[in-house]
C-alpha cells in the first residue's frame, strides 16, 4: 500500500493539513477561508467556474499571484488571500 504525505501549508498564517491532490482553493474551503465573496453580500461563497476560466479565486501563493482552484497543495506553501493583502495597504 503506498504510503499518504500529508502537506502543511501555511493560510493566512494559518497552518493546515491536506491531504494529496488537494487543491489550495479546496484547503482554503476546508479552512473557512474563502477567497471567494458574494458582490451583493460580502458573504463567502463556492467557486464560481473551479477551472481556472473565471480568475475569481485567485490569491499569493509564495509570492506569486495564482489561481487557487488550479494549484495542486503542496507541502510548505505560503498562501495569503487577495482580501489579506489589501488590508495591509
Amino acid at each position: 500500500m503506498p504510503e499518504l504525505t500529508l502537506a502543511v501549508l501555511t493560510l493566512d498564517g494559518r497552518r493546515v493539513t491536506v491531504a494529496p491532490g488537494t487543491t489550495v482553493l479546496a484547503a482554503l474551503q476546508n479552512a473557512g477561508l474563502s477567497p471567494l465573496r458574494s458582490s451583493l453580500s460580502g458573504e463567502p461563497r463556492g467557486a464560481l467556474c473551479g477551472m481556472g476560466s473565471c480568475y475569481e479565486c485567485r490569491a499569493v501563493v509564495d509570492g506569486l499571484l495564482m489561481r487557487t482552484c488550479l494549484t495542486p497543495a503542496r507541502d510548505g506553501q505560503n498562501v495569503r488571500r487577495l482580501l489579506e493583502v489589501a488590508r495591509e495597504f
